[in-house]
């Protein structure tokens, strides 16, 4: 799918999924292949809901895996299709975004932009360093939604997202921990490396012995092994399903193995959030839990149970990237945000 939302005068006016068929997509070779396609399906609905293109004064997409850089807003260029379209960080589908909003723009006479592109390194240099020189710890995070969160806090308390230390973890399919100090994020964990709490569809930090018995064991393909660890880890390797709620329901019906790993869901999520603590020396401001899964009461009740002790903690249920995405580009044409250029290296 392609998930949009047309903001106008700060107030969503609507949010679309555009969903595209298997035999559509079938027709690509690749994901980056899609672009036209997804593009003429974004402006083919505009135009049908009334929307003029001459109305837009910025398009903002989702950044893609591109080359670590700094969190903030960065204008889509020429050397940023050019790194994404390449996929030497990774080729996902978020890599169209920037490609989609920039046609946009360009056919409207605007600018495109990303905010806070998953890959937005900031870490401290200790932090980075892993047990072997070879496996240095790297970022891949969810940095849109938790830095809006931790700017969404910092509002509440008449603070600015530089005057806070707060840790976000977002709890989707895939989960992530993230530390944000003086509006910087100083450390995080690998949501989508093999690094971090467990998720309905991610196995998170595995053992590394049993990991390589796997690998050399002749059962399993490469693309096997990776995909056990993100896409068929988690709930989804336990009991066959990326969906929480089915999880939930089938614990609330007695079942013990669901039970038990939700317990255990919301140990993994607490160890990390009281780690990544450690780097401050225990001087959190806030704790904030987001994501679809916050929707749980269940679930953020046994987490804050686990980690209040260090700080408050604040429940923001959702995903609110399209929100986040809104908040930056009035902020850009406000001239509150200051737009950075993305550079290849």
């Amino acid at each position: 799918s392609s998930k949009i939302g047309f903001y106008d005068s700060g107030e969503m006016l609507f949010e679309k999924n555009l969903v595209h068929t298997a035999e559509e997509i079938a027709k690509y070779n690749s994901v980056m292949d899609q672009t036209p396609m997804r593009r003429d399906a974004i402006t083919d609905f505009l135009s049908a809901s009334g929307i003029a293109l001459d109305s837009i004064d910025v398009v903002m997409a989702r950044g893609g895996l591109i080359t670590p850089i700094q969190t903030g807003v960065y204008e889509v260029n020429q050397d940023m299709r050019d790194a994404l379209m390449a996929g030497k960080d990774g080729v996902h589908a978020c890599n169209l975004s920037a490609l989609l909003a920039d046609d946009i723009a360009k056919m409207v006479g605007c600018k495109a932009y990303i905010a806070d592109p998953p890959m937005a390194d900031e870490m401290l240099p200790e932090v980075k360093i892993g047990g072997l020189p070879e496996f240095p710890r790297k970022t891949l995070f969810h940095a849109l939604n938790s830095r809006a969160m931790v700017r969404r806090y910092a509002r509440s308390v008449g603070k600015t997202n530089k005057d806070v230390t707060v840790i976000v973890a977002h709890m989707g399919g895939g989960s992530s921990v993230s530390l944000h100090k003086n509006g910087l994020v100083i450390d995080t964990t690998d949501a989508l490396g093999g690094d971090g709490p467990i998720s309905p569809e991610r196995a998170g930090t595995v053992p590394g012995f049993p990991l390589v018995e796997m690998c050399f064991s002749g059962q399993y393909t490469k693309a096997e092994i990776k995909k056990k660890l993100v896409g068929k880890g988690g709930a989804v390797a336990y009991f066959g399903t990326n969906d929480i709620r089915e999880v939930i329901a089938r614990a609330q019906n007695g079942e013990q193995a669901c039970e038990i790993f939700l317990k255990g869901f919301c140990v993994s999520v607490a160890k990390y959030i009281g780690a990544l603590a450690t780097v401050v020396g225990g001087k959190v401001d806030a704790i904030v839990l987001t994501g679809g899964i916050a929707h749980s009461k269940d679930i953020t009740a046994e987490i804050a149970q686990r980690v209040s002790f260090i700080a408050p903690v604040e429940v923001y249920p959702g995903e609110n990237e399209l929100e986040s995405l809104a908040e930056n580009g009035y902020n850009i044409l406000s001239g509150e945000e200051e737009v950075k250029e993305f550079t290849k290296r």
